[in-house]
This record gives structure tokens, sequence and C-alpha cells, in this order.
């Protein structure tokens, strides 16, 4: 029978995730997920590793209240916390995630001098609260599926399976943190998930909605934020699983209310 082999949380955008033995689920994804991003100061884009691989070497860790924890190399820790309810308003920015534009509440100058010194320009944190949450795209969600500052789906999931047969072809072992996925499974065969609809682990219920396209984020190192010179693991991923023009490699996920995972939970699927 599959099971949960593994959950990750990424509490800063496209910063270090962390590893959990178990964690609350609801509409939005695990809790603490994603809930956290850096925008450039200016223009307030959305940064990622895609464009600032020194995101791969910013620790994250997120308290039970949703305060955020930032550690880096030669920098002292800072505590970030949620910004107060009744300021919201008050300090909102107008930002941009790939095709939406909303605003969101920023998390104060302090923090921003931290972000603006690690990565060397001006930079912007910024907090998105459940009631400000993006709608996840209509050409898969339901009404009222939502999505906090993940690029267009709150869970991706990913079979221990498929990562071994892209280790095989590609030559040598890749880590499954390269792919940032939230859940992964063990006991299915490669790529399986491909072919599900929808799976309950534990007691909660999940739709499989559409396979994720992999970009050039999978060529950075986890450890180091180097890219490889081979192109791998993409190229390779191109070579046998190119959609639509993009390669694919995992599969985005809602979840059906709420509850909790731990590892080890079975994996049903229902359609």
């Amino acid at each position: 029978m599959s099971s949960l082999a593994a959950l990750y949380r990424y509490p800063l955008k496209s910063a270090l995730g962390q590893s959990l033995q178990q964690s609350a689920v609801d509409g939005l994804g695990l809790v603490g997920d994603r809930r956290w991003m850096l925008v450039d100061a200016e223009r307030g884009l959305f940064l990622s590793q895609r464009s600032v691989p020194r995101l791969t070497q910013l620790h994250t860790q997120v308290s039970p209240e949703g305060d955020l924890m930032l550690s880096a190399k030669g920098f002292p820790d800072l505590h970030v916390s949620v910004p107060v309810s009744g300021a919201l308003s008050a300090n909102l920015r107008q930002i941009k995630v790939w095709h939406d534009t909303f605003e969101v509440p920023d998390a104060g100058d302090a923090a921003a001098q931290w972000v603006s010194n690690f990565l060397g320009k001006p930079t912007r944190l910024v907090y998105m609260p459940a009631e400000r949450a993006r709608t996840v795209s209509a050409d898969y969600g339901k009404n009222g599926d939502k999505v906090a500052f993940a690029d267009g789906f709150p869970l991706l999931l990913i079979g221990q399976g498929s990562l071994d047969d892209l280790s095989a072809r590609v030559g040598r072992s890749l880590e499954m943190i390269r792919f940032r996925p939230n859940l992964v499974v063990q006991g299915s065969p490669a790529f399986a998930e491909d072919d599900w609809k929808r799976i309950r682990i534990g007691d909660v219920d999940f739709r499989v909605l559409k396979p994720c396209a992999r970009c050039i984020l999978t060529t950075l190192d986890p450890q180091t934020g180097e890219r490889s010179p081979d192109r791998e693991p993409l190229a390779t991923l191109k070579s046998y699983r190119l959609q639509d023009g993009h390669a694919m490699f995992g599969q985005n996920l809602v979840c059906d209310g709420a509850g909790v995972l731990e590892v080890g939970m079975p994996i049903t699927v229902l359609e």
C-alpha cells in the first residue's frame, strides 16, 4: 500500500524548506506554507530562486502563531511578527505573482532592511492573510479553491518511485527537496500519481488538479545554489516527460476540508 513518506513546508516562498513529521492541512495547503514572500521593492514583483539563487541559502522557521524566523550565515537571526490585523489596511503593498496582481500586508522596514542586506538589493517582505488568498485558476480548480504565495496551487505531490526513475535516467541520485514537494509518496510505481484524480491520506481528501510544469529551478543544487552545468535533471525530464511543451514532474493538489497529516499515513486512491 502507498503511504506518506515525507512532508515539506516552505514558510517563505523559494527559501529553504522544513522537513516535518506532522502538519495540519487546510484549503491553503500545509498550515504555514508559503505565507511569506520576498518582492522587488520598486515594482512589487515576486522573487524566487529562478532569478535569485541566493535564496537557497536562506533558512526559515515559522512559529505556531505564524511568525517568521529568518537566519543566514553571517547575519543575525531575525524574528518577524505577523502584521497586526488592525493595521493591515495601513500597510498594504501591491505585488505581482505571475499574472496575479493584488495587495497584501508589508512586514515593515526592519524586515525589509534585513532581506535587502541579504540579497544585496532593495527588497520587501510581505505576508498573506487567509482572507486575501488568491483564487486557483478556474481551468483546474473549483469555486472557492485558494492558494497563498505558491505559484498556482496549494500543494505539490511527488512519488518516490518517480524520483528514483528520474535519478536512474540522469545517472546520479537526485535530492527530492530539489523539486520542492509538500507531500512525498512511497510504495507506488513510478509516475502512478499521473493517473490519480482523488486521493485520501489518513482521513483527509485531496483533488489532483494537474501535472506540475518544471523550470530552470530544478537545475539548482539545493545545498549550494549553483546551477548544474549539464542542465540536469531538466534536460532528461524534457526527453521523456514533455507535455504541451513543458517538462512535467509531480502533481498539483488541493485539500477538500482540513485535518492533520503525519508521515507514515496510508494513501488511498479514490478515483
